[in-house]
């Protein structure tokens, strides 16, 4: 398969935009997606709440490295200020506590809820990911429903603390490719669940400035990747990209006076480093969709 990417630079810097003043919760940013998000509003000079359930205290997620901790501190050393938060986004109680806390925190103030975390990676060993419909877990099936079900109920949470300034920035990760079949059913069809909220919020939003959006990366190098593919270069993996490239593309999203007009649709990273000319970390700019074999 091709390396669909262009080369834009040789070290991959960024001139990031400026976010200072400007509040963020990232969810599930322990890690992967989620840390790459947090630690590139970081750069930009955002305050970051980074939630999940890995902490210093509590422990590590099935012992995968990464805590929402190091994440938040991270943050702080790149110029912004990051706050941890343990939250198990499973739990409602937990986050209307996580909302109140920046309601008091930042007197209200909330420009951006990136919808990251996301369930049923886990005990993978138990079945494999492409196993047929009928040989899945309920348990896999289950957690995929219990997060969008946290996407949806952080949703709730964040458009309350937006409306009074009739602003802010709602970014739901998936990860669809139109009719293609992502290789598990459940997981196809709660991905594709998560791209229809993010349309379905962004209507119910039509009446004032909030905008909701979905966002697709790619293949994307995250710990869980590494730790399957022992050695990155062949198939898909041959294109994988970093974590913050996606927090690139989210951080000019949240910068753009112009986002409002996106509102209820499904983007894609490699699109959005064209829009906006930012490369990944390594200076390559993987396009729409090269993660494919």
């Amino acid at each position: 398969m091709p390396d669909d990417t262009e080369h834009t630079s040789t070290d991959g810097r960024w001139e990031p935009p400026a976010l200072a003043g400007s509040v963020a919760v990232v969810t599930g940013g322990s890690r992967g997606v989620g840390r790459g998000v947090a630690l590139a509003l970081g750069d930009a000079g955002a305050t970051v709440y980074v939630t999940g359930r890995s902490t210093r205290a509590d422990g590590r997620t099935e012992g995968l490295p990464g805590t929402v901790d190091d994440t938040a501190d991270e943050v702080t050393r790149r110029g912004g200020r990051g706050i941890a938060v343990r939250c198990d986004h499973h739990d409602d109680a937990q986050v209307a506590a996580l909302f109140a806390r920046i309601a008091t925190e930042q007197d209200g103030r909330l420009d951006l809820l990136v919808n990251n975390a996301w369930s049923g990676y886990e005990r993978s060993d138990e079945a494999r990911f492409d196993a047929p419909f009928w040989q899945q877990p309920m348990w896999r099936y289950d957690a995929y429903a219990a997060s969008v079900r946290a996407q949806f109920t952080a949703s709730r949470h964040a458009v309350e603390l937006m409306l009074p300034r009739d602003a802010g920035l709602l970014v739901t990760i998936s990860y669809t490719d139109g009719d293609t079949y992502l290789g598990q059913a459940a997981y196809d069809m709660f991905k594709a669940a998560s791209d229809r909220l993010s349309r379905a919020m962004a209507g119910d939003l039509r009446k004032t400035k909030i905008t909701s959006v979905g966002l697709h990366p790619g293949f994307v190098r995250t710990e869980r990747v590494e730790a399957a593919w022992s050695a990155l270069g062949s198939g898909p993996a041959a294109v994988v990209h970093s974590a913050e490239y996606v927090g690139r593309a989210i951080a000019h999203l949240l910068a753009d006076p112009s986002v409002r007009e996106e509102s209820g649709q499904v983007l894609a990273c490699g699109d959005l480093a064209q829009r906006y000319g930012f490369s990944d970390v390594d200076g390559r700019r993987p396009r729409r969709s090269s993660w494919r074999a």
